[in-house]
């Protein structure tokens, strides 16, 4: 198949495909050269391959004469936001596989999809925005939320696999993947390998999905987070994501294309929802079916927020190991552990609940000084045993001593980020509503005066 520029590749691309899976699988070859494609429809069996130099682009409706495939309807679609809930208005979908794979070491670049689609339709609409955007005009939060028939006919994510059995994505580079450069819901069997993404929303999206690995990825997404496991009620039932091992990545919130480039940016300060740049490893928002057995160790956070593990519409978050982290340019909290009350499901959601989490060999330096590492349960669901062993958090300081007399309410409904409760009243970790906390070798320290202690712990019984 030969990349010949401006010429659509769409249907040759999908013919091969139906062609290799009709005759029991295969490998399709897209060489060196700039392939320009709307939807491509993965099929049982098939691999597809980004050989060196390959560029597959995506195309634009509003200049190349086409549209992508529509975004299939969904019954389950009110509890999450449109590009959770629909996945065939992608550059690449692949729906109820097996062994799929998708290779490089060619790149993707979603130049005709956009990063934007419409929030949840969820009518209580508690928690849907951080409270950072509270000062957003109305056109603002348009441009971000706009409505579906903005969109109608766009793409909005790089890749995207529904209930898909042993596929793997490995080697590719992925610029500017829209919503997401990869989503993955109900999946079995995954694995993301080294793979390069520098992208304007969502890294990679893990939902509702089980036996994944994600090893030796380097994703830069100063808009959003660059590794997130999810457990919504897109697939419409509750699907724990569980026996998730991510190890060698590194996340990071230089301005868009400068890792890809080698210029590592830093005139980007925002993300979108007005907190600082983003880039981080993350568990929630979405918590529906919980989390269970998930292991990060060996990663690199650079120029992002810190590692947040959050449980905020019910589910539980059990038996998470963090290890041998290293964090350089902080940009909130290093850590985040939250249980909030937003309960975003069905009439009969359960509060959630967080326990058996493991944090140890992690070491942060440069950490901006408003918000504190937080652990943050609440009266009715603390978060239950918790350790924190062998932890090293270096703030530049600068405190103010006013904060150390702030004590912000519980916020329940909010939007799960450290800085919802506005600067924190300690320098260094904070933790309210936890049972069973233990802490084993942690260094607090500051580079400059901080006006705040260490340390307050607020409704905390610690392990012995």
């Amino acid at each position: 198949m030969r990349g010949d520029g401006p010429a659509l590749a769409t249907d040759a691309i999908n013919a091969a495909i139906a062609h290799a899976h009709a005759r029991g699988g295969g490998e399709i070859v897209l060489p060196a050269g700039r392939h320009l494609s709307f939807s491509i429809r993965l099929l049982s069996g098939v691999t597809l391959r980004l050989e060196e130099g390959c560029v597959l682009e995506a195309a634009d409706p509003t200049i190349h004469g086409g549209t992508y495939d529509a975004a299939e309807p969904n019954p389950h679609d009110l509890w999450q936001d449109f590009g959770h809930s629909h996945w065939r208005n992608s550059l690449i979908w692949g729906e109820d596989l097996e062994d799929v794979a998708i290779l490089g070491p060619g790149r993707i670049d979603g130049a005709g999809l956009t990063r934007e689609g419409p929030g949840s339709r969820w009518s209580r609409q508690a928690g849907e925005f951080p409270l950072s955007m509270a000062g957003l005009s109305a056109e603002a939060m348009a441009e971000l939320s706009p409505a579906v028939e903005a969109i109608a006919g766009r793409g909005n994510k790089a890749i995207a696999l529904k209930r898909v059995k042993r596929a793997r994505i490995d080697g590719l580079t992925i610029f500017r993947g829209g919503h997401f450069a990869v989503l993955a819901s109900g999946c079995e069997d995954l694995v993301l390998r080294d793979l390069v993404v520098d992208t304007n929303r969502d890294g990679l999206d893990i939902d509702a999905c089980r036996d994944v690995l994600v090893s030796g990825c380097r994703v830069n997404t100063p808009n959003d987070d660059a590794i997130v496991l999810k457990s919504s009620l897109a697939l419409g039932e509750l699907i724990p994501t569980e026996r998730v091992v991510i190890e060698h990545c590194e996340v990071s919130g230089f301005d868009l294309g400068t890792m890809l480039d080698g210029t590592f940016g830093r005139t980007q300060l925002l993300s979108p929802d007005q907190d600082r740049v983003t880039g981080r490893i993350k568990l929630g928002t979405e918590s529906n079916g919980g989390f269970r057995d998930v292991t990060i160790r060996d990663c690199r956070f650079t120029r992002s927020r810190g590692l947040a593990l959050e449980v905020v519409d019910g589910g539980t978050m059990e038996n998470i190991v963090a290890e041998r982290l290293r964090l350089h340019e902080v940009t909130t909290a290093p850590i985040f552990l939250r249980v909030g009350d937003r309960r975003r499901g069905p009439e009969g959601t359960p509060i959630g609940a967080m326990r058996n989490i493991a944090l140890r060999d992690i070491e942060a330096f440069d950490i901006l000084p408003d918000y504190a590492a937080t652990i943050a349960g609440l009266p009715e669901s603390p978060i239950r045993n918790v350790t924190l062993s062998n932890i090293r958090l270096s703030y530049s300081g600068g405190g103010s001593a006013e904060w150390a007399e702030r004590r912000p309410g519980d916020l329940p409904e909010a939007y799960p980020e450290p800085s919802m409760f506005g600067p924190s009243p300690v320098h260094g970790l904070w933790a309210r509503h936890v049972d069973g906390l233990k802490i084993e070798n942690l260094a607090l320290e500051t580079t400059t005066p901080d006006g705040r202690p260490a340390r307050l712990f607020e409704n905390v019984r610690e392990a012995p």
